[in-house]
C-alpha cells in the first residue's frame, strides 16, 4: 500500500478535510500516513487527531508525524502540499499595501497583479526544496499541490524539477453555483436566501456549498483555461443530455444586474462565461484598477478579510484540538471532501478510474491555442497509469490571448524567484495588466523586495 506523505498537515482545513477523507478510505488500508508541519503545535494537533481517527474508524494506517519533509519523503508515493509561508494574512495585506503607495489598486491581490507576483515569490522557494529532494528521495512519487498562486507553483516544479506536478482547486464549482442559480426553476433547485456573490466570505461559502451540492447532481460543466480563470465551454443537462448553454444565458443576464457585474461584463463582451466570480476574475483583468474611474467601486469588489480569516484559521485550530483531546465528537467528518487528493490517490495507488472536473497540468495539447509546456486547468482522467488530460480543443481567440498573457506572466514570476533575476521580475510587473508605468513597477519592486528581504535571499546575493 503507498505511502502518502501531507506537508503543511497542521493547517486547519487540511487537517479537517484532507486527513479525514484520506482515512476514511477502505482501498487504502494499510497505507502510511505521514503528517509534515514545521509548526510543531499544530502538528502536534493533527497527528493526535489523525491517531484519534485511525483506532474509532478501525482505519489501519500507519501514522507517523515529521517537523521537516527531508524525514518523511523517502519510499513517498505520494506527496500532498499545502504550505504557505507565514503569517498568511498579515502577508496578503502588506503585498495589497505597498504598491497602493504607489497609486495601485489591487482588486484583490491573491494569485494575480502584484500582489501574486509577491505571494509567489515567497512560495516557489519552499517548494522547490520539496520538489528537488523528492528526486533523490522518492523520483517517481506525484506532488499534488494546493499551494497557491496555483499556476505558478505547478509551473516551477514542472519546468524546474523533474517531479510530475497536478495542481488541485476547487474553484470551478462556483460555476455550479452560478448554474444552479440562474437554472434554479427549471432544474428544481433550492436557493436559500441570502447569497449576495461569490466572493469568499465564509457564511456566503455554507449558503452557495447548497446550491453547488444540488447543481452537480443536474449539470455537467466542461471549463478550461488557467487556474482561477477558467471558462465555460460546455453546461448539458446530466440526465437528458441538453445543451443548457442557451438558456443559462439567458437566465444569467436576467438576473439583477448587480449579482457579480464584472462576470457580466466579461461574459457579454467576450460570450463565454468566466468560471471564477469577479474576485478572482478582477486579479487577470486589465479593466479593473483604474486610479480616476475606480472601477472596484463600479464592480463592487470585496477585499479578503484579513482579521476575519485569520481569526477563524485559530478558532479551527482550537475545535481540530478539542476533538484530538476527545472533547468533541468526530463525526462531522465524516463529509469531508479532499478536493480530489483523495480520488487521485485511489485512482492511481488502485488502478481505479477517476473523472476530475479540474486539474492543473503541463499542456501537452489538451488546449490547442495555448503554449506547449504551460500550466493549464482542465478536465482529467485518473488511473492506474497516472492522471491524462481531457483535451477540449481550443478556446475562442481573444479568450485565449487573456490566458496567454497571465501564463508568460507567470512564467517570468517563476523564473525571477529561481534565478534571484531583477531583471524578469521587473518584466514580470511591466507585463503585468495592473501596471500602467515603468518607473512604479520599479518602485513596488524594490519596496517588495526589501519588504521581504528574510524571504527571498537570492535577490540579494
Amino acid at each position: 500500500m503507498p505511502k502518502i506523505t501531507v506537508i503543511g498537515a497542521g493547517s486547519a482545513s487540511f487537517g479537517e478535510n484532507t486527513l479525514s477523507a484520506i482515512l476514511r478510505s477502505k482501498k487504502l488500508r494499510g497505507s502510511t500516513l505521514a503528517l509534515v508541519d514545521r509548526n510543531a503545535a499544530s502538528l502536534d494537533i493533527v497527528h493526535r487527531l489523525a491517531d484519534r481517527l485511525n483506532v474509532e474508524w478501525d482505519a489501519g494506517f500507519v501514522i507517523q508525524a515529521h517537523s521537516h519533509h527531508r524525514e518523511a519523503l523517502p519510499g513517498s508515493d505520494f506527496v500532498v502540499s499545502a504550505i504557505e509561508v507565514g503569517p498568511r494574512e498579515a502577508l496578503w495585506k502588506s503585498d495589497y499595501e505597498i504598491p497602493l503607495k504607489h497609486g495601485v489598486h489591487q482588486p484583490y491581490a491573491e494569485n494575480g497583479g502584484p500582489g501574486g507576483f509577491a505571494h509567489a515569490l515567497r512560495n516557489v522557494g519552499p517548494v522547490l526544496e520539496i520538489a528537488r529532494e523528492m528526486e533523490q528521495a522518492c523520483p517517481q512519487a506525484w506532488f499534488i499541490n494546493f499551494t497557491n498562486p496555483m499556476t505558478r507553483i505547478c509551473d516551477a516544479v514542472n519546468r524546474h524539477t523533474r517531479i510530475k506536478a497536478v495542481g488541485l482547486c476547487h474553484q470551478i464549482f462556483i460555476g455550479y453555483a452560478f448554474a444552479g442559480l440562474a437554472l434554479a426553476d427549471e432544474l428544481g433547485i433550492h436557493v436559500p436566501d441570502g447569497i449576495e456573490g461569490m466572493h469568499a466570505d465564509p457564511f456566503q461559502h455554507v449558503l452557495r456549498d447548497q446550491v453547488v451540492h444540488q447543481a452537480v447532481q443536474r449539470v455537467d460543466i466542461r471549463a478550461a483555461g488557467t487556474n482561477h480563470f477558467t471558462w465555460m465551454l460546455s453546461l448539458r443537462d446530466r440526465q437528458t443530455g441538453e445543451d443548457l448553454l442557451p438558456r443559462f444565458r439567458e437566465r444569467f443576464f436576467a438576473l439583477d444586474p448587480g449579482f457579480e457585474p464584472l462576470t457580466r461584463d466579461v461574459y457579454e463582451a467576450f460570450g463565454v462565461f468566466p468560471i471564477p466570480g469577479d474576485t478572482h476574475l478582477c486579479e487577470y483583468l486589465p479593466w479593473v484598477n483604474d486610479p480616476l474611474a475606480k472601477p472596484w467601486e463600479k464592480y463592487n469588489i470585496r477585499l479578503y478579510d484579513w482579521e476575519l480569516n485569520a481569526n477563524l484559521r485559530d478558532f479551527s485550530l482550537d475545535r481540530l484540538n478539542d476533538m484530538a483531546g476527545g472533547h468533541l465528537t468526530v463525526d462531522g467528518l465524516l463529509e469531508t471532501d479532499s478536493e480530489g487528493a483523495l480520488e487521485m490517490i485511489e485512482a492511481i495507488a488502485c488502478a481505479g478510474g477517476h473523472y476530475h472536473l479540474a486539474a492543473n497540468l503541463p499542456n501537452v495539447g489538451q488546449i490547442a491555442n495555448l503554449p506547449l509546456g504551460a500550466t493549464v486547468e482542465t478536465p482529467v482522467f485518473v488511473d492506474g497509469a497516472g492522471i491524462h488530460p481531457v483535451h477540449v480543443g481550443a478556446l475562442p481567440e481573444p479568450v485565449a490571448e487573456l490566458c496567454r498573457r497571465e501564463l508568460v506572466v507567470g512564467q517570468l514570476c517563476v523564473d525571477a524567484a529561481v534565478k534571484g533575476s531583477r531583471e524578469k521580475a521587473l518584466q514580470c510587473l511591466l507585463l503585468d495588466p495592473m501596471i500602467r508605468d515603468i518607473q512604479t513597477a520599479r518602485l513596488i519592486l524594490d519596496d517588495y523586495l526589501a519588504a521581504y528581504k528574510t524571504h527571498l535571499p537570492q535577490f540579494w546575493r
